[in-house]
């Protein structure tokens, strides 16, 4: 069995330089499909940022 407390990292830390960096792509499922923002124009992008995530949790059943 090994032990996990001394495991030490082999690997160097991965640093980059803002020139280096690239924007990310963010897509969306609209109508069915998945589109990314970028293509979307100026009303589709502010419904998108008005939209209200919610978390669906479970409901106790009484008896």
């Amino acid at each position: 069995m090994t032990d996990l407390s001394q495991q030490t990292n082999l690997q160097p830390e991965i640093t980059l330089k803002d020139e280096e960096r690239q924007p990310c792509e963010v897509w969306t499922r609209v109508m069915g499909y998945h589109r990314p923002m970028a293509s979307f124009n100026v009303g589709k992008k502010g419904e998108f940022h008005e939209r209200q995530y919610f978390c669906e949790s479970r409901v106790s059943l009484a008896a």
